[in-house]
C-alpha cells in the first residue's frame, strides 16, 4: 500500500488521502520550496472529512495510478483541510470564484511556485460530463500552458494576487457624520426584517430555494425583531423555519442533530455530514426560541441534540469533535435511510402507524429507501387519525427504541475527530444558552467542563491559542474567529455561573486581538495574526456564512466589554464598524445576520442587569432564563469595585437587583419576583 507524507498529519480528512499514490505534501515549507527549486506549479486540493464530493474524487481520480503518476511529474501536490486551514481556504476560494464565478468543495487550484492561484475549479470528473473538463484534460492543459506559457500564467497569478488585495481594501473610508445619524435607526431593523421576510418560504419555511441551509442568525434576528416590536409576520416566519426544519429529513428523526443543509425546498433530503457548528448554532435559536414561547417541541429538540453531542460529539477529555460524514460503506446517507420491510419485521402491528407518521413508502421517499421525515406535527396527525396523542407519543418512541438499536448495529458513518477551537467555543455558548434556557444542570457543567479542556490543551505557555486539537497535539496559531468566538463564550460563561474571571479573560483576549489583528485604518480585523508569513494575502472576513464572521462577533464582544468595562474607545469602534457596513448589512441581511442582530442591540439599547449579594447565585438562573436578547448581567457574591456597573451596590446582608442602563440604576429590588416582572414588563 502506498503511503505518502500525509500518514503523518492528524487531520482525518488528510489521513483519508495518506495512501493515495498521489505524493501529497501537507501545507508547509517541504512542499513551497520544491515548487520553486523544481519550478513546477503547485496542485493544492482542498476539502474535509465529511465532504461527500470530495471522497467521490478521491475514488475516481486521486486514488487512480496513472493519473497520480501525471500528477506527481508535473505537479507538486498539496492537501489542505479547510477546516485546519480556512485561512488558506478563504484565499483561493476567493480566487476560483473570481475565476469561474462558483466555489465548493473539493476545491482544487493551481498556483505558481510562489503559491499564487492562476486556474482552479471544484469537482472534477474522471471522464468529461456535467459541463466539465476531466480531471485528466484540466491536469494536461495546466501542464501544457504552464510550460509554454510560463510568463504569461506568472502575470496572470500577479493580476488576480492584486485583485484579491483590492478586494479586500473595504472599510477605509471615514465614516461621515450625518450617515452615522441614519445608521442607528429602528427604520433599518424594519428593513433587515422585510429584506429577509422578502426571501422567505411561507410554507415549508426558511429562505430562498434549495439547496436550504438553516440561516440560524436570520432566524435569531426574526425572534429578536419580534420580540421588540411584535411583528407576527417575524415571529412566524422564524417559527416556521424551525418547526420545518425538527419535522423534515435534515433533523436526524432517531438519534437527533442536524444535517448540514437540505436539497430539496420541503427539508426532506439533508445532505447527511453532520456539522457540531451546525448543531451548536441551532441550539442556540432553539434555546431563544424556547425561552421565548416556552413550546414543548422546543425544549424536546434542544435536549435531544444535546444527546447526540454528549454521545457522539465529545471526546473523553470534554473536547468537541468536528464532524460526522455523510457516507458510510461508500454510500451517502446510508446510515440513517430505511426500507420498509426492515421497518415492518422489526415494528410489526406498529409498523404501519410508524410509517405512515414518517412518510415511509414500498418504493421509498428517495433514492429507493426512506427518510424519516414529518408533514405535519404530532398533534395534527394524531387529531386526523383520531389516535390519543399521549398514548401514540408512547408508541411511537418504543419504536424509535427498536429502531436505534437495529441501528446503532450499522457500520457508522467516519468521526472527524479533530477540535477545533472556534467551534468548540460555538457550541460553548450553545451549551450556555441551552442551560440558561431549559433550566439543566449538566448544559452548565459541560460548558465550565468544555473551557477547562480548552484553556488546559489549546492555550500555550505565552498565553497565545492554538487552532485545532488532536491526540494530545494542538497546532497552527489561533486565527481571528477562533479568538472571537472564544471571547464570546467567555461572555456567555460569565452570564451563566455568576464567575467575574470569565470577563477578565474575555478582556485580555479582546485586547490581543485588537493588538495583533487590528488594520488600524479601516478599524476591522485581519483573519491571521500579524506575524503570520504563509499566506500571500491577510484577508479581512465580513460575511457571516456557515459561521459567524470574527469581525461581527469581534464588534459585538467589543460593544458588551465596552459597557462592563466603561470602555468608550471599544464602544465606538464596534460602532464605526457597524456604519461602515450599514448599507451592505441592511440590503443583504441574510449575508450579514450576526452584524444585523448587533445593530439591532445597539438601537435598542442595553438592559444592565446587576445582582449583587450573598445569595446572588441562587437567583440567577431565573434572571438568566427570562428572553431578554439586549441584556448586559453581572452577578457577584462580593464587592468588585474594578467592575463599574458592581461598584458600590454590593450589601453583604441581603441580594439586591438592579435594572440600569447607561449606568444610571432603579433603586435595588429586593424581591426577585418583583424584578422579574420589570425586565418582563
Amino acid at each position: 500500500m502506498h503511503s505518502n507524507r500525509l500518514i503523518n498529519e492528524t487531520s482525518p480528512y488528510l489521513l483519508q488521502h495518506a495512501h493515495n499514490p498521489v505524493d501529497w505534501y501537507p501545507w508547509g515549507e517541504e512542499a513551497l520550496q520544491k515548487a520553486k527549486q523544481a519550478n513546477k506549479p503547485i496542485l493544492v486540493s482542498i476539502g474535509y472529512a465529511a465532504c461527500h464530493w470530495c471522497h467521490v474524487m478521491e475514488r475516481e481520480s486521486f486514488e487512480d495510478e496513472i493519473t497520480a503518476a501525471f500528477m506527481n511529474d508535473h505537479f507538486i501536490n498539496i492537501k489542505i483541510d479547510r477546516e485546519e486551514r480556512p485561512d488558506l481556504d478563504h484565499i483561493y476560494m476567493d480566487a476560483v470564484q473570481a475565476m469561474t464565478g462558483s466555489g465548493g468543495w473539493p476545491l482544487n487550484v493551481f498556483l505558481t511556485p510562489e503559491a499564487k492561484p492562476f486556474y482552479g475549479g471544484t469537482y472534477f470528473p474522471p471522464i468529461a460530463a456535467f459541463n466539465r473538463m476531466s480531471w485528466k484534460d484540466v491536469l494536461l492543459a495546466v501542464q501544457k500552458a504552464y510550460s509554454e506559457k510560463k510568463d504569461e500564467i506568472r502575470s496572470q497569478a500577479e493580476n488576480l494576487t492584486e485583485h484579491l488585495s483590492a478586494a479586500n481594501s473595504f472599510g477605509i473610508e471615514k465614516p461621515v457624520q450625518k450617515k452615522i445619524e441614519r445608521v442607528f435607526l429602528q427604520e433599518n431593523l424594519n428593513n433587515i426584517a422585510e429584506h429577509i421576510l422578502q426571501q422567505a418560504d411561507t410554507q415549508w419555511g426558511g429562505f430562498g430555494g434549495a439547496p436550504k441551509f438553516p440561516q440560524t442568525f436570520s432566524i435569531q434576528f426574526l425572534l429578536r425583531h419580534y420580540h421588540f416590536t411584535k411583528d407576527e409576520k417575524a415571529l412566524k416566519q422564524a417559527l416556521l423555519s424551525l418547526d420545518r426544519m425538527i419535522y423534515g429529513g435534515i433533523y436526524d428523526q432517531m438519534g437527533g442533530g442536524f444535517a448540514r443543509y437540505s436539497t430539496d425546498n420541503e427539508w426532506l433530503a439533508p445532505h447527511f455530514e453532520k456539522m457540531l457548528y451546525d448543531n451548536a448554532l441551532l441550539i442556540g435559536v432553539l434555546s431563544e426560541a424556547y425561552q421565548l414561547t416556552k413550546s414543548e417541541l422546543y425544549a424536546d429538540t434542544i435536549h435531544h441534540c444535546m444527546q447526540f453531542i454528549e454521545s457522539e460529539m465529545l471526546s473523553t477529555e470534554n473536547g468537541f469533535y468536528s464532524a460526522l460524514d455523510a457516507d458510510s460503506e461508500g454510500v451517502e446517507g446510508k446510515f440513517y435511510t430505511w426500507n420498509k420491510t426492515e421497518i415492518e419485521l422489526l415494528l410489526k402491528e406498529d409498523a404501519a402507524l410508524f410509517c405512515d407518521l414518517y412518510g415511509v413508502h414500498e418504493n421509498g421517499n428517495w433514492e429507493n429507501t426512506n427518510i424519516l421525515w414529518l408533514k405535519e406535527s404530532f398533534e395534527i396527525f394524531a387529531a386526523k387519525k383520531g389516535i390519543d396523542l399521549a398514548e401514540m407519543k408512547i408508541k411511537i418512541n418504543n419504536c424509535k427504541n427498536i429502531l436505534m438499536h437495529e441501528r446503532s448495529k450499522r457500520i457508522r458513518p467516519q468521526l472527524d475527530d479533530k477540535i477545533l477551537l472556534g467551534w468548540n467555543a460555538l457550541m460553548n455558548v450553545s451549551c450556555s444558552k441551552a442551560f440558561a434556557a431549559t433550566g439543566m444542570e449538566r448544559y452548565r457543567l459541560l460548558a465550565v467542563a468544555n473551557m477547562q479542556f480548552a484553556e488546559k490543551k489549546l492555550k500555550t505557555i505565552d498565553n497565545t491559542w492554538n487552532h485545532t486539537y488532536k491526540n494530545n497535539q494542538a497546532k497552527i496559531p489561533a486565527f481571528l474567529d477562533d479568538y472571537a468566538n472564544l471571547i464570546h463564550a467567555y461572555i456567555h460563561l460569565q452570564e451563566i455561573t455568576g464567575n467575574s474571571d470569565y470577563l477578565i479573560k474575555a478582556k485580555e483576549l479582546t485586547q490581543f486581538v485588537i493588538n495583533h489583528f487590528s488594520e488600524e485604518e479601516s478599524g476591522y480585523f485581519f483573519y491571521t495574526h500579524q506575524d503570520q508569513n504563509d499566506v500571500i494575502i491577510r484577508k479581512k472576513e465580513v460575511y457571516d456564512g456557515a459561521t459567524p464572521s470574527g469581525n461581527a462577533m469581534m464588534a459585538y464582544n467589543l460593544f458588551y466589554l465596552s459597557i462592563i468595562f466603561d470602555n468608550a474607545d471599544w464602544k465606538l469602534l464596534a460602532q464605526k464598524n457597524i456604519q461602515s457596513l450599514s448599507n451592505a448589512i441592511t440590503k443583504y441581511p441574510t449575508s450579514f445576520g450576526v452584524w444585523a442582530s448587533v445593530l439591532q442591540l445597539m438601537v435598542k439599547g442595553v438592559m444592565e442587569i446587576v445582582i449583587v449579594g450573598k445569595d446572588a447565585d441562587k437567583s440567577l438562573l431565573q434572571v438568566v432564563g427570562l428572553y431578554l436578547p439586549n441584556k448586559v448581567i453581572q452577578t457577584t457574591q462580593s464587592d468588585q469595585p474594578i467592575f463599574p456597573l458592581i461598584k458600590g451596590k454590593f450589601k453583604p446582608e441581603k441580594t439586591g437587583y438592579f435594572l440600569c442602563k447607561s449606568y444610571v440604576c432603579t433603586e435595588p429590588i429586593f424581591e426577585l419576583e418583583k424584578f422579574l416582572q420589570i425586565c418582563n414588563s
